[in-house]
């Protein structure tokens, strides 16, 4: 039977992580710093939880900056083994990262607004290691980047799995309550999880045992 991986996202501390890790989770989402939204976390704690990802689990960097040098920095300082781009990548670019960070995969996330994101996610998908839809929204005055707890058209989803030739990674709003339908409707490579696994901004035990007795 089909069953996508699941990162984590919002780790916000050493105990969450292992908490993760031990209910089955591939890989383990490092917020930094973001216009909006839950979950960010300094970058001296990033560092100390991806130097305790054992061999095996991702540990991606969540990072909304836009221009390739500042990037690069702050993989640097921070030493996780992905980089989650949550924003456009404006100046600089993707073989510019490769370069500079050889072994370091990158992740381009997509904001699905439209049947513009297929053409957007088509046109970065050969550039990056794969794609992470999400239903955050660029164009808001105070960017929306991640973490809002609401799902999108996953028919939209679907349509960019079938067309990018890459792993795929599906966030937005997923629950006990609808990753059976989410993964029929994508069958996306992952899942990402943040609000749909916490409560009062924690990590909560019992609801990632549901999240992964449903899947």
């Amino acid at each position: 039977m089909y069953r996508p991986r699941v990162k984590i996202c919002c780790i916000s501390s050493i105990a969450e992580a292992r908490l993760a890790i031990r209910y089955g989770a591939s890989a383990l989402g490092l917020v930094s710093a973001m216009p909006s939204g839950p979950g960010v976390i300094s970058e001296d704690l990033i560092t100390e939880i991806a130097a305790l990802v054992p061999p095996g689990v991702a540990s991606f960097l969540l990072t909304s900056l836009q221009d390739a040098d500042s990037i690069i920095a702050q993989q640097r300082r921070c030493r996780a083994n992905t980089i989650q781009l949550c924003d456009r990548l404006e100046t600089g670019s993707y073989a510019d990262l490769r370069r500079a960070l050889p072994g370091i995969s990158l992740v381009q996330v997509i904001h699905v607004t439209g049947t513009e994101s297929i053409t957007e996610a088509r046109e970065v998908a050969s550039q990056v290691d794969g794609i992470l839809l999400d239903s955050g929204n660029q164009s808001l005055a105070v960017k929306e980047l991640g973490g809002t707890g609401r799902t999108h058209d996953w028919s939209l989803s679907r349509a960019i799995r079938e067309q990018i030739g890459k792993p795929l990674f599906l966030a937005g709003g997923l629950r006990p309550e609808n990753v059976r339908h989410a993964v029929e409707t994508v069958t996306p490579f992952g899942l990402d999880l943040c609000s749909g696994v916490r409560t009062d901004g924690h990590l909560d035990e019992a609801k990632l045992a549901r999240f992964f007795a449903a899947l």
